[in-house]
């Protein structure tokens, strides 16, 4: 236990340390054993600009046993659960070596979002999206970062308990509002033609797969 204790401050210590990595560190009651761990969107990809946010729980078989990580901050990215944050990363499961830290596991998260793995997905449909429309992909997840990541009006928006409006989940699902005004105008309800279009991919090329008697079949259910 006394062993457990001093390496995580020590390691607490070092990302405090380390201000060109901008990653900072809160204790969660107290305890350096629970904490919020935060990092920047990576340069040059959807997630630049935005400060996202883990919550890191230190088992009681650390090291020998991985963290226990998911996003607090709502991310669209195949290796991300968009509902529940849930974290799909090697390092995190078998890859896990006791000679990692809590800075070089932020950073390989932070890393996480430059590079997704769609052919191991935490969220098969974000993960379809990615492989199927990438422009469309990283419209979407630029859009979260926007709605999500930035700042104390992103901290609100994580409290997803309030109404959406037809243009909102259009725009957080990356499918185009011409398609669901079009849709619309045949009767059907906004949201739930977002939902039957997100669900089925109607994205990029897929569009011109998808019948539109296939699309109304589904609204009709």
């Amino acid at each position: 236990m006394a062993a457990r204790l001093k390496r995580v401050n020590r390691e607490i210590a070092e990302c405090k340390r380390d201000a060109a990595a901008k990653i900072t560190i809160e204790l969660v009651d107290d305890s350096p054993f629970h904490v919020i761990g935060a990092f920047d969107g990576p340069e040059g990809t959807p997630y630049e600009g935005g400060r996202f946010q883990v919550d890191v729980v230190v088992p009681p078989q650390y090291p020998f046993q991985p963290f226990k990580i998911k996003f607090i901050t709502k991310v669209y990215h195949p290796n991300v659960a968009s509902r529940s944050g849930a974290i799909c990363l090697n390092i995190l499961k078998d890859d896990w070596s006791p000679v990692l830290t809590l800075r070089s596991t932020l950073i390989s998260l932070q890393s996480m979002l430059s590079s997704p793995e769609p052919d191991d997905p935490q969220d098969p449909e974000v993960a379809t999206h990615y492989l199927t429309s990438p422009d469309s992909f990283n419209d979407t997840a630029r859009y979260w970062t926007q709605l999500y990541a930035r700042g104390s009006e992103s901290s609100a928006n994580n409290d997803t308990g309030g109404t959406r409006s037809v243009a909102d989940a259009a725009g957080m699902a990356g499918i185009e509002r011409v398609h669901v005004d079009r849709f619309e105008g045949m009767g059907f309800e906004g949201l739930k033609v977002v939902e039957v279009l997100r669900r089925l991919n109607y994205r990029g090329a897929n569009v011109e797969k998808l019948a539109d008697d296939r699309i109304v079949q589904e609204l009709r259910k």
